[in-house]
């Protein structure tokens, strides 16, 4: 169980998001518990057994009080991550790095079949049938710890859930390759000029260990629209997070890098 004493620990505010505020207390991580938090602990929890070094490791929960929901907490991953994962994977050291932490997360995952059936955040039980592997879901620059551009952990793992291993190699091409265009990949993603797209989606297909990248591409423009309907549907289930932003113009925002990727498909075939 956690050290009660961790309260008189250094306190820091990971995420300051009032429907799932984190916060880091000396060497852990705090969380609310949600509905889900069983099934991320037990891929967790299996993850630690077969000596995947780059998950955070399972403390415990303590008890709600007063007002003060049930909290999870787990180990604290030193590093750089958040906003300045993005420069990390401009470097092509970086960039290989990342597809090797992907595949290495779906080797570990391969096979896993708990005696409990896990019930994930999207709707789904399980750990996915003929084909699938349990996803991260959210594997971007941003969600990996580095040390330099060597990666040192993996964050953020509740959106997992069962799917094909495309699901997760096509969701981190769209931010590594990067699906964005020239000014953005310059003024926010920290490229020095406009990336030679197509040579990134080879090299981290490649290092991945795909043979052939014939209709990547369009994988990344499936998954950017389904991305796009799962905001738009947690938002009409009244999510806090997503009703901000729909009310924000997030929606508009989605809807058109899916139309530059669609109209730049070239740069990357």
């Amino acid at each position: 169980m956690p050290d009660p004493h961790e309260q008189d620990l250094d306190t820091e505010v990971l995420q300051d998001r009032a429907d799932r505020p984190v916060v880091r207390v000396g060497g852990t991580v705090h969380r609310p518990v949600q509905p889900w938090t069983p099934a991320i602990h037990a891929l967790l929890d299996h993850l630690a057994a077969v000596d995947f070094p780059y998950s955070p490791r399972v403390v415990g929960i303590l008890p709600a009080t007063g007002t003060a929901p049930a909290t999870e907490v787990v180990s604290y991953i030193a590093g750089e991550s958040g906003p300045a994962g993005w420069a990390k994977v401009v470097e092509e050291k970086g960039l290989r790095a990342a597809a090797h932490l992907l595949r290495d997360y779906h080797q570990a995952v391969a096979g896993w079949s708990p005696a409990q059936p896990p019930v994930w955040s999207g709707g789904r039980t399980g750990t996915g049938g003929p084909g699938e592997v349990v996803c991260h879901n959210d594997f971007g620059p941003w969600n990996i710890v580095w040390n330099g551009v060597s990666p040192v952990g993996l964050l953020d793992w509740e959106y997992a859930g069962p799917g094909p291993v495309m699901q997760d190699v096509a969701y981190a091409l769209e931010y590594v390759a990067p699906f964005r265009d020239d000014e953005e990949c310059v003024r926010w993603l920290r490229y020095p000029g406009p990336p030679d797209r197509r040579r990134r989606l080879e090299i981290f297909a490649t290092e991945y260990g795909l043979s052939d990248t014939t209709g990547l591409a369009e994988e990344v423009i499936a998954i950017q629209r389904a991305g796009l309907d799962f905001v738009r549907r947690l938002a009409e289930e009244g999510h806090e997070r997503q009703v901000e932003l729909v009310a924000s113009g997030y929606l508009t925002e989605l809807a058109n890098r899916i139309r530059w990727s669609e109209d730049h498909r070239h740069l990357f075939d």
